[in-house]
């Protein structure tokens, strides 16, 4: 499946979850079954890998996703990415965090 498809997806499953309270109820228990009874086929999950759905739709909730650390080491880059690394220092930085916060007037930390 194309990251286009994949994304459509996505956004389909999550428009269904803010409509039908008991698909999102299920989505949250067993989120494999759910996806596969909506979607109409298997999901290729990787070994190893698990599926977590979290309801973040309180507005009253600012919530921060902590993603998994990339490893750097098995990590390949396109040529854009090259070329930044050819030209750079050579260390290694850690990848950027992006944080966006939906649900605020801003200034979380401080800052406007």
């Amino acid at each position: 499946m194309s990251t286009k498809n994949e994304q459509e997806a996505l956004q389909s499953i999550v428009q269904k979850a803010w409509k039908d309270p008991v698909f999102k109820q299920n989505l949250m228990a067993n989120p494999k079954q759910t996806i596969e009874n909506f979607l109409g086929r298997s999901m290729n999950i990787p070994e190893g890998k698990n599926i977590a759905v979290v309801d973040q739709s309180n507005p009253a909730t600012i919530f921060i996703n902590i993603p998994a650390e990339p490893d750097m080491e098995d990590m390949e880059l396109n040529e854009d990415q090259l070329d930044i690394v050819a030209g750079g220092s050579g260390q290694a930085d850690p990848p950027p965090v992006i944080l966006i916060i939906s649900n605020s007037n801003g200034g979380l930390f401080g800052g406007n």
